[in-house]
């Protein structure tokens, strides 16, 4: 018997620990005032570019707080993406651009590559993306190594 009421508060303290309801953290009040980021658009196709290429394209953004925009970090999903971005604060109401260039050397078929940012904005985080085709090489023929320029 001595068992049974043993086991039985045992498994009825465990349930009660489980089934505890904890307190939330409070919630940071958001500050109205804070820098935010805003991009024209997040995406990019290239469309079909020849093997070798340089693919550049420029993600045009506006600081649409109150406060500097501080990009704390710009990274690509991968070596062949490189960017390039502001490493000054953005003045409230002004804009600015993130330069994704991917390197097509050696890199035949389908691309889809993304460029992450990370800032003090309201929105914190953001991905970009970058997509094409990369036409291959015919045999015998060095890639042909040229900038494309986005198409207006």
């Amino acid at each position: 018997m001595k068992k049974i009421i043993l086991s039985a508060s045992f498994a009825f303290a465990i349930i009660m620990g489980v089934n505890a309801q904890q307190t939330p953290a409070p919630v940071a009040a958001a500050n109205p005032n804070q820098a935010d980021i805003q991009f024209e658009e997040t995406l990019h196709d290239f469309g079909n570019i020849k093997e070798g290429t340089q693919a550049t394209y420029e993600f045009k953004f506006k600081n649409i707080g109150k406060q500097p925009l501080i990009l704390s970090d710009v990274h690509a999903s991968c070596g062949c993406t490189t960017p390039t971005w502001p490493k000054e604060a953005i003045a409230p109401g002004k804009t600015a651009v993130i330069t994704a260039t991917f390197d097509s050397n050696g890199r035949p078929g389908v691309f889809n590559k993304i460029v992450y940012v990370t800032s003090n904005g309201k929105t914190a985080s953001v991905s970009l993306n970058i997509k094409g085709f990369v036409e291959t090489t015919p045999q015998g023929q060095p890639p042909v190594v040229q900038p494309v320029q986005p198409k207006p």
